[in-house]
């Protein structure tokens, strides 16, 4: 999945549980301006801040590493 991907379902499910950006910046632990910039795309975050975003939505994020093919 691509990045972009990602950040549109979380933005998504944001918002079909009426959660408010400030809100789930509270809630994840995560500021305000760095949750609105990973929303408009600016932002880059890390795996472990899209984990605290994701934990307050009820999603995971799963990591596969595929082993290269000889």
């Amino acid at each position: 999945m691509h990045f972009n991907e990602i950040i549109h379902l979380l933005k998504e499910r944001r918002k079909v549980l009426r959660i408010t950006q400030e809100d789930l910046a509270g809630l994840s632990g995560i500021g305000l301006r760095t949750l609105k910039a990973i929303e408009s795309g600016k932002g880059n975050p890390t795996l472990a801040t899209l984990h605290k975003l994701a934990e307050v939505l009820g999603m995971e994020v799963i990591i596969r590493v595929k082993q290269p093919q000889l």
